[in-house]
């Protein structure tokens, strides 16, 4: 049987509500910046190691399944607009237990995405040997933004995607037009090996959930959110697969073994002169995408505590700014932790590990919905779903092991709660 919406409020314990600030251009700069960000810069070191001439395969597979989970979301987001994303949705079409699941599988994995994209961000601006100070300045910094209104949060993305944008250009015009690169052979696919690369590659297309998490702030959020999921992910598919045939045509398999293969293009293609303009754009992109990483995980986070799925305390809405401060500063706390231990590699397979999970469940919640709900037809929600099955069983064991420990404890302390609240 079908639930109902079991929302308790749209506004904190003091009845502050979000406010609706966003339009259709913020929602797509929002989503632009976390999918640009969210790997064009660093993901082609790990999966080119495991996909090799594969690559361009593994990106489509990653693009259709990133399409099959964008409509699901957009379908969900036209009628439950409101903060959460696919907590929100799950607990109202199937339940409050696979809400709580979908919610914390998406906050563990965008918070493992936080420290990737602060890791990014380090290795393109900062001095040898002084990357992890700089990467945890940054998350700091951003979440210090974020503390002071989505609309400055939304311009700041539009200027570090314009600079994003601005740098991939340069990489793919001066990696194209080389006369005289001499990519390394790339390595043999395996079938194996392009579904573990597309595992890998989805980690960059799921920028387009911090559009739908963010509900409760968007303006006619019914025709917005949609519109803006579609036209965010297909910009960013459009990149991603002209910057993957430049890195292919210029680096090859040297690729695999660099920290900065989008600065290397610009160097083999004969222009060392430009590369420091690709570490500034890299720098950048890696911080809107972190901005708009920060942001998504704190509304789910009040979404979260406002039904007490995660401490009550983080249902706080700040009264003269209308953002969740708590929520920010907690998840700002634990991506500087896992800053400090972690390395990138298993920061984005342990981020593809939750965010694949989550939207397995939002393929399931889109299944579900009849009447005018329905967008789109169902069998992309199948196909979504599989899809993320799939790709799921092919990360790295060491993620794979790590996400269903955390997913476990996430499920334990739920049973606890509820346990306690009983007796």
């Amino acid at each position: 049987m079908r639930h109902t919406p079991q929302f308790t409020s749209v506004c904190d314990d003091d009845g502050v509500p979000l406010a609706r600030r966003l339009t259709l251009p913020d929602a797509v700069a929002i989503g632009l910046g976390s999918m640009i960000g969210a790997g064009v810069f660093s993901v082609w070191a790990p999966v080119i190691g495991v996909a090799g001439s594969g690559i361009l395969i593994a990106l489509a597979i990653a693009a259709f399944v990133a399409y099959c989970n964008a409509t699901a979301s957009a379908q969900l987001a036209a009628v439950h607009p409101v903060a959460g994303g696919t907590y929100a949705y799950a607990r109202a079409e199937i339940g409050p237990w696979w809400g709580f699941i979908a919610g914390w599988c998406f906050v563990i994995g965008k918070i493992a995405s936080c420290a990737a994209m602060a890791m990014t961000f380090a290795a393109y601006a900062a001095p040898a040997g002084w990357e992890i100070p700089v990467a945890v300045a940054a998350v700091a910094a951003l979440a210090a933004v974020n503390c002071f209104g989505v609309t400055r949060t939304a311009l700041l993305t539009r200027i570090l995607v314009a600079c994003s944008l601005l740098g991939l250009a340069i990489v793919v015009a001066t990696g194209l037009l080389a006369p005289d690169a001499s990519p390394a052979m790339l390595p043999d696919a395996t079938a194996y090996g392009v579904l573990q690369g597309a595992g890998l590659l989805f980690f960059a297309f799921a920028g387009y959930a911090r559009i739908a998490t963010m509900g409760e702030e968007v303006v006619s959020p019914e025709r917005t959110i949609p519109r803006a999921i579609v036209l965010a992910l297909a910009g960013a598919v459009v990149v991603y697969v002209l910057v993957a045939i430049t890195v292919m045509t210029t680096l090859g398999s040297d690729a695999a073994t660099s920290a900065v293969p989008l600065a290397d293009v610009i160097t083999a293609a004969g222009w060392p002169a430009l590369a420091p303009a690709v570490r500034v754009a890299a720098a950048a992109a890696s911080l809107g995408a972190l901005l708009a990483l920060l942001t998504g995980i704190g509304r789910t986070t009040l979404a979260m505590a406002r039904e007490d799925d995660v401490p009550r305390f983080l249902a706080h809405v700040d009264e003269r700014w209308h953002v969740p401060r708590r929520a920010e500063v907690a998840i700002a706390s634990i991506v500087i932790g896992v800053v400090l231990v972690a390395d990138l590699r298993n920061a984005i397979g342990f981020s593809s590990f939750g965010v694949l999970l989550y939207y397995l469940i939002a393929n399931a919640a889109a299944f579900r919905q009849e009447g005018t709900a329905r967008r789109y037809p169902r069998a992309l929600q199948v196909l979504g779903a599989l899809g993320c099955i799939v790709l799921v069983n092919t990360l790295p064991i060491v993620a794979s092991l790590v996400g269903t420990g955390v997913v476990l404890l996430g499920v334990g302390y739920r049973m606890l709660r509820l346990r306690l609240a009983r007796g």
